[in-house]
């Protein structure tokens, strides 16, 4: 593992399955164990209704996203980020199942 990057990611979703629900907010943070080389985070356009539960829980509504990218718009960046690096998250099976299903 020496000499490999981490990619540690986060995001906001409009809800708790990724096969249901879609990524409204994603992060990525490039750390190769000792210096951060890189960063970037977008909103996304889930194209989808955002209730206000997750709202409440996010910060992230409709009108928030209404003029973001879809994360078809982003996802060649996304894969750029993420190539060939180790993928962390807090809740790394959460977080990854929707960057996979995306």
């Amino acid at each position: 593992m020496k000499n490999k990057a981490y990619a540690i990611v986060d995001i906001e979703t409009t809800g708790g399955n990724a096969s249901h629900s879609r990524i409204t907010e994603i992060a990525i943070i490039i750390y190769d164990g000792t210096h951060i080389i890189d960063r970037w985070e977008s909103l996304v356009n889930p194209q989808k209704f955002i209730s206000p539960a997750i709202f409440a829980l996010t910060g992230i509504d409709n009108e928030l996203v209404r003029d973001a990218p879809t994360f078809d718009e982003i996802s060649d960046k996304v894969i750029e980020m993420l190539n060939d690096r180790i993928f962390v998250a807090h809740n790394v099976n959460f977080d990854y199942s929707f960057v996979r299903h995306e």
